[in-house]
């Protein structure tokens, strides 16, 4: 009588297990496969940026920095290298500093009169029912889509002496005395330059606002009006916190751009004149570089403008930093 035992402790039992799968172990060997295949699609999307991005802008940069140390006419073949003579000598060139400090002052009118503007007349704009305000909106935002130059012809032929509109309107208005040469005024000229570079820039910078609080929930002003908070206490508390973050970014950007817009209008208005009133830090480097056959010494002041625009943007990004607030 034959009996059935079973296999004894510790033995296996070969029959019964499981042939090994490699169907994990193939899964692994292509996951990796499919990694290096997406990074070499993303690189050589990547690529043309990358090219561009260094020949139009790493490369001209270092090229200004390169330049700096050297006297150069900008045409002969003769370069002399100088070393720091070049930022010494800016030390003591009173147009120089004059350019500098009228960009300085340029940057903190145009930014404080047009973001603080743009934040009222989006406010308005969103929370009061305004009727045609789609048409305003779009009345101010017009100047935006001119081109600077048309916006410097504009501004030429309103600031005209003789027939120009505002001293037009004075001379109705019986104000005779008021009436000034707005772009040949040393004491002026820089505020009539200011006064162009705000309209051009105010109404796209409400857009952006306005779109910016559209995204605030109403149940928010709602709940403070139940509290009895006023309009103003509303855009203080509730409206400036919640679009903080949008704030800042376009502050960074404004000021980057203004200084390019104020050489525009400077170039094509007065042309930096009265007597260099009216000179800011990119047309002075224009007219050394270009004029006046120091290009050396133009690069030295580019240098400077660009040490300049990344000290600003650090300062502001550092002062306007403060914990994103949700909703």
């Amino acid at each position: 009588m034959t009996t059935l035992s079973s296999p004894p402790p510790g033995s296996t039992n070969r029959t019964s297990d499981p042939a090994p799968s490699t169907g994990g172990s193939r899964r692994g060997a292509r996951a990796p496969a499919r990694r290096r295949g997406n990074t070499g699609f993303v690189l050589a999307c990547l690529l043309p940026a990358l090219v561009l991005f260094a020949v139009f802008m790493v490369v001209p940069t270092v090229n200004v920095f390169r330049m700096s140390l050297y006297t150069w006419s900008g045409f002969s073949p003769d370069m002399r290298f100088v070393g720091l003579d070049n930022f010494t000598h800016l030390l003591d060139d009173q147009q120089f500093v004059r350019a500098f400090q009228n960009t300085v002052a340029l940057l903190v009118v145009v930014t404080v009169v047009t973001m603080g503007m743009g934040l009222f007349l989006a406010a308005i704009m969103t929370r009061q029912r305004l009727r045609g305000r789609n048409l305003y909106r779009f009345v101010l935002y017009i100047p935006n889509v001119l081109s600077v130059v048309v916006i410097a012809a504009i501004f030429s032929a309103v600031y005209d002496q003789d027939n120009g509109l505002l001293n037009g309107t004075l001379r109705i208005l019986s104000l005779d005395g008021l009436q000034q040469v707005w772009l040949g005024n040393q004491k002026i000229v820089l505020y009539s330059v200011a006064i162009a570079m705000v309209w051009q820039s105010l109404g796209y910078y409400m857009v952006l606002y306005m779109a910016s609080m559209a995204s605030i929930p109403e149940e928010l002003y709602e709940a403070s009006a139940l509290d009895g908070a006023s309009p103003a206490r509303q855009f203080f508390d509730i409206t400036l916190p919640l679009i903080w973050q949008s704030l800042r970014t376009t502050l960074t950007f404004f000021i980057m751009s203004a200084v390019n817009l104020s050489f525009v209008l400077v170039r094509a208005m007065t042309g930096g004149g009265p007597d260099s009133s009216s000179e800011v830090l990119l047309s002075y480097m224009y007219k050394q570089a270009y004029t006046n056959s120091s290009y050396g010494y133009g690069m030295a002041i580019g240098v400077v403008i660009f040490a300049f625009s990344f000290l600003v943007s650090l300062l502001v990004s550092r002062a306007t930093r403060r914990e994103p607030l949700q909703f």
